[in-house]
């Protein structure tokens, strides 16, 4: 099991605006400001995809801990 505060931290650094919902943009943005500028468009949606549990596009914190979880 994952150290929620330790998630929280992680989340925060995806989740750029602080509104509780992390976009394929904010994660493409974060990927890319931690050395990682390969994220492209297509594959950062396809990550929020794969964890959005309720289909709405974004990632929230509820669903960001479920998925360390798994």
């Amino acid at each position: 099991m994952a150290d929620i505060e330790s998630a929280r931290t992680t989340f925060g650094k995806f989740d750029v605006n602080g509104d509780g919902f992390v976009t394929a943009d904010e994660f493409r943005s974060a990927m890319a400001e931690m050395g990682d500028p390969f994220v492209t468009g297509p594959v950062a949606e396809a990550v929020i995809a794969a964890k959005d549990s309720n289909d709405d596009g974004l990632l929230s914190f509820d669903e960001f801990w479920a998925s360390l979880n798994k």
